[in-house]
């Protein structure tokens, strides 16, 4: 009916292209509109002033012969300005932005390695968007933004760069534990020398102590008696301890056989021996003095 009459209604963020017998004559912006056919004026056609976007998939291939599948995504429009070049310039310019991000992309990544296609995307998509901007804006389109949205290597290769990333952690991983156990050891070795150390530290005390005290009885038991020499001292010493240490193994009934000599004759040997090696003790800590 408003045909009939003469009227349109356009759309908001719309342009409507007027034209008269055939001739483009301006357009038409919102609203309604008398467009008096009766006079040879007519709408040709309706054209959107909104953002656009378009995905485009473009399979090439890489400098190091991987086929990958990028994705870009392309938002343009056209202004009020430029609807008379969209309008009549372009048949379908969607078809046109295709081939030309077709050529861009298949100029640019045949020169890149595969991983160099991830680290460089945004230089990829800013080739694609200069070389639209400079070609669509013959034609009355602007290009907003364009992006690459999605990288698909072949699901061989994907494969492939996943198990080349998991050899390369489990290698890291195990160097890891082999310096974990490394260090283990080295610790473990460096206590038990200082625990051979102390335990030597502590003999050697504990036999200068039994020194010290032997020789301190001997003392104290010559004073106190007079007229014995510290010789008959430690005899009687060394005899007191043999017979104590005869007893205790005597009264442990789980024991292992001992065979020591017995009576006085081997006593007296033991004597000797121990007293010979307290004589050399006493002079090497005099010596050492």
């Amino acid at each position: 009916m408003g045909q009939t009459l003469g009227l349109i209604c356009v759309d908001q963020s719309t342009v409507a292209v007027k034209e008269q017998f055939g001739r483009y004559t301006g357009t038409i912006g919102p609203g309604c509109h008398c467009v008096p056919w009766c006079i040879g004026i007519n709408v040709a056609g309706i054209l959107s002033l909104r953002v656009q976007q378009l995905d485009v998939r473009c399979e090439t291939k890489s400098r190091d012969n991987v086929f990958v599948t990028l994705v870009a995504s392309v938002q343009y429009r056209c202004h009020t300005e430029t609807a008379k070049d969209a309008f009549y310039k372009l048949t379908n310019p969607r078809e046109q932005i295709k081939a030309y991000v077709f050529d861009v992309v298949r100029a640019t990544v045949p020169k890149l390695l595969l991983d160099d296609v991830f680290e460089q995307k945004n230089e990829i998509a800013n080739s694609v968007k200069e070389e639209l901007e400079k070609s669509m804006k013959t034609y009355g389109y602007e290009i907003v933004q364009t992006l690459i949205v999605d990288i698909e290597p072949d699901e061989t290769v994907k494969r492939a760069m996943n198990e080349i990333n998991a050899a390369a952690r489990m290698r890291l991983a195990t160097l890891e534990k082999a310096e974990g156990e490394k260090i283990l050891q080295v610790k473990r070795a460096e206590a038990e020398a200082e625990s051979k150390y102390l335990s030597g530290v502590g003999i050697a005390r504990q036999r200068q102590a039994i020194v010290d005290g032997l020789r301190e009885s001997v003392m104290v038991f010559s004073d106190n008696v007079p007229g014995t020499t510290p010789r008959e001292v430690m005899d009687m010493v060394l005899v007191t301890q043999y017979f104590d240490t005869m007893r205790d193994i005597g009264s442990h009934s789980k024991n292992s056989t001992v065979f020591i000599p017995h009576g006085v004759g081997g006593a007296r040997d033991v004597a000797d021996q121990i007293r010979n090696g307290l004589m050399q003790a006493d002079a090497g800590k005099t010596h050492a003095h």
